[in-house]
């Protein structure tokens, strides 16, 4: 049986190129938990909102929810202006997260023959235009936000 797939022949070409490492202002798309052996994680599909040149462009990564990973999950929630009364109760809402804006520093991994994308830290939407600015030399530079966490 044949399927009419719209869309599809979209994905044989390389319309969208892997995004370089960096700092990316983006909106949370869709985030869906997921269990794998013994490491529970989100998927988290993010859109790229600035730089302008880049947007729309999708950022999958994953967050684990292992007690060694968990601080990293807080700090997207918290400075993705997550709910603070569900952080609270230690609840995540998948269906309150699409929307929610911040910045997020990515590089890439090789893995067995396969990019990653490693989501290597988070600031709040509104400081987007003072990282942004910032030389890449500063921004890329993660050792002091993770340490003061």
């Amino acid at each position: 049986m044949k399927r009419q797939v719209p869309g599809l022949a979209e994905t044989a070409c390389d319309s969208h190129p892997e995004i370089p490492d960096g700092l990316y202002l983006v909106r949370v798309n869709a985030a869906q938990f997921r269990w794998h052996a013994t490491k529970p994680f989100y998927i988290l599909r993010l859109g790229v909102v600035e730089p302008h040149n880049l947007a729309g462009h999708p950022i999958v990564g994953r967050l684990y929810c292992t007690q060694k990973a968990i601080w990293k999950l807080g700090w997207f929630l918290r400075d993705f202006l997550y709910d603070p009364e569900l952080l609270a109760h230690e609840q995540v809402d998948e269906k309150a997260l699409p929307g929610l804006r911040g910045v997020v520093k990515i590089s890439h991994t090789v893995l067995n023959g396969i990019s990653l994308i490693n989501l290597d830290g988070f600031a709040p939407a509104s400081q987007w235009e003072e990282l942004s600015a910032a030389p890449v030399s500063l921004a890329s530079g993660s050792s002091s936000a993770e340490a003061s966490r």
